[in-house]
């Protein structure tokens, strides 16, 4: 298992049972009245279809031997009379049970996705996204069946054999020993075939599951996939991952086809004998040919009853496996918590920021830390820019800053606090992030500006959109700020995402700033209208810039130049650049832009 748990872990010995489907008693209980009375509805029906055996022996044995027609009428009476109950009952099961169903997998959905937004980022480094989705879903929905439609029937069924075995046993004992005597025989395999079944349904899950992360990257990246002609070879390999899928779960089908077929011989047999010796019992006067009719009947009713737990049980084990799935996504904890009493924040920071000794990796085999005895302090107000070639670590400054991750050694303070004193949604409202690969949600323009601040009033998103140089191209849209900007904001260039980014960033209104190089691959007028957007935020605050490109740092108080996880310059920009160190190269190439350029400045240092 990694450091943040693992999203599918296999079978483990001794869980290969029901307990995973415990993980749902407490929801069971937030609806305890509703409980009671689906069991009352169920209760009911079965004891209302355990009368009808009674009726119909008595019918037998008296109402066709009387020469009072009407007393037949009256028996048939009584006999509609019972149904119309049992179906009332009925009724009022199924609706009970299967809503309760309903609302209980609504209930663990919610709270499976407000779990997993909580997690760490790190543990968002391994899991898949179209996984945890296959659980919210597909897994979520197999539960939905155990717990609704299969935990009714299994219910019933077990109160109706019961109540059958007790009713046969005292209609007739010695025939009763018959239909007992070939319970432990189908109760048993029942149990290890059960087994056999939910261990089937994990792996045909979690195999569904990878098929599911895969179109969900796939399709988020079609452009991509069409751009290199790749459609033939995605289609093939989604197509092998679901014919996978489907031989897992054939194999869990299988095994309960043959437990079905099991349960139904052995049953009809019993039953078979059961007519068999109670024939030769009337015969000889040992019972009425009414009593031997009653005793059939609730022969047939325990025999129906068990073969229908055989195939639930079946379902059950399936659900079994995907409540398994689910309860892993519950028992993984956050790595990044709030301590038990965290220091509390003024309500706006004065955002003063200081890293001491900071060492950090990533605990994925690296042998170097990415950060590597970094020390800085960034005043209150103070504009930094960050440069450096790719892979320095600017980026981990940042995640560190968020405390998506805590440092490996040394500390990180705001204010002069220690973030890993603080609650980590307290010290997030502080800061304000605009990064380079801008996340544009699949809804209207207002509502992804008022992601910096739910339940924003119009009147502060349209002024934030004005601030961001936003507003312009919103309005030339047909439905302004309303217009629907499709999944990931495909409708918008980058620049507009960007702006939006901005607009975001202002609406939000924090002291401390994060710019990770937000125009780095926008044209020259864009880039303009987005620096000028920027200056405007940054007014105030104290702001990180992550840049690439020269010109965005020059109006920085301070340049910090890294590489290799360290600080190895900083100052002013003509400072550096008549130090003649790897800044200086980069001055050289100002006319190139992106992460190439440092990299070859990098080098050209190396290399004198």
């Amino acid at each position: 298992m990694s450091r943040y748990g693992s999203p599918s872990s296999p079978d483990r010995p001794g869980r290969r049972d029901l307990r995973p489907l415990a993980t749902f008693l407490p929801y069971l209980r937030k609806y305890k009245g509703r409980v009671a009375l689906a069991l009352f509805a169920l209760v009911g029906a079965s004891a209302t279809t355990l009368v009808l055996p009674i009726a119909i022996r008595r019918m037998i044995d008296f109402g066709f031997g009387a020469d009072d027609p009407s007393l037949v009428n009256n028996y048939f009476t009584v006999l509609i009379a019972v149904a119309a109950t049992l179906a009332s009952f009925s009724a009022l099961r199924y609706y009970l049970v299967t809503t309760l169903g309903e609302r209980i997998v609504a209930d663990v959905r919610s709270d499976v996705f407000s779990h997993v937004v909580f997690l760490s980022p790190g543990y968002f480094d391994s899991a898949k996204s179209g996984e945890i989705i296959s659980r919210l879903t597909a897994d979520a929905t197999q539960v939905k069946s155990a717990v609704g439609a299969s935990a009714s029937i299994a219910m019933r069924n077990l109160v109706m054999f019961l109540g059958a075995v007790a009713m046969m046993v005292i209609s007739s004992p010695r025939l009763s020993l018959f239909v007992l005597a070939a319970i432990p025989v189908i109760v048993l395999p029942l149990i290890a075939f059960g087994r056999s079944v939910r261990r089937r349904s994990r792996h045909a899950q979690d195999t569904l599951a990878d098929a599911s992360a895969y179109a969900t990257e796939t399709i988020g990246a079609v452009r991509t996939v069409q751009a290199f002609t790749n459609e033939r070879h995605a289609g093939e390999r989604f197509a092998g991952s679901v014919e996978e899928a489907f031989g897992a779960a054939r194999s869990a089908i299988l095994s309960r086809a043959i437990l079905t077929a099991f349960a139904i011989f052995v049953i009809a047999s019993s039953v078979v004998t059961v007519l068999w010796v109670g024939a030769s019992d009337v015969f000889a006067g040992r019972i009425s040919a009414g009593e031997l009719g009653q005793f059939l009947l609730y022969s047939i009713f325990a025999a129906g009853a068990l073969g229908e737990l055989s195939q639930v049980w079946g379902e059950i084990s399936l659900a079994a496996g995907a409540a398994e799935r689910l309860s892993e996504l519950l028992r993984i904890r956050p790595e990044i918590s709030a301590p038990p009493k965290p220091a509390e924040l003024p309500e706006r920071a004065r955002g003063e920021i200081a890293f001491e000794g900071v060492r950090f990796d990533y605990g994925r085999g690296a042998s170097l830390p990415v950060l590597n005895g970094i020390d800085l302090t960034v005043a209150p107000g103070e504009t930094v820019a960050v440069v450096g070639p790719s892979g320095a670590g600017k980026s981990t400054l940042f995640h560190l800053l968020m405390r998506f991750y805590d440092p490996t050694d040394g500390s990180i303070r705001l204010d002069g606090l220690d973030l890993k004193a603080l609650d980590p949604l307290a010290l997030r409202r502080q800061i304000a992030l605009v990064p380079q690969d801008t996340t544009i949600f699949g809804t209207t323009i207002a509502d992804n500006i008022a992601f910096g601040r739910p339940g924003a009033d119009r009147q502060d998103i349209e002024a934030a959109a004005r601030l961001a140089s936003a507003d312009g191209f919103i309005q030339a849209m047909e439905h302004g700020y309303d217009t629907l900007v499709g999944e990931r904001g495909v409708t918008l260039s980058g620049g507009q995402r960007q702006r939006i980014a901005i607009a975001r960033a202002i609406l939000k209104d924090a002291p401390v700033l994060l710019l990770d190089e937000a125009t780095s691959a926008l044209d020259a007028e864009n880039e303009t209208l987005v620096q000028e957007a920027l200056e405007r935020l940054m007014r105030g605050r104290t702001t990180l810039v992550i840049a690439h490109r020269l010109a965005t740092v020059l109006k920085s108080d301070r340049i910090l130049v890294m590489d290799a996880g360290r600080i190895v310059e900083t100052g002013r920009h003509a400072e550096l650049v008549a130090a003649g160190g790897l800044y200086a190269k980069l001055a050289k190439l100002q006319f190139e832009t992106g992460a190439q350029a440092f990299d070859r400045a990098r080098d050209d240092a190396a290399a004198e």
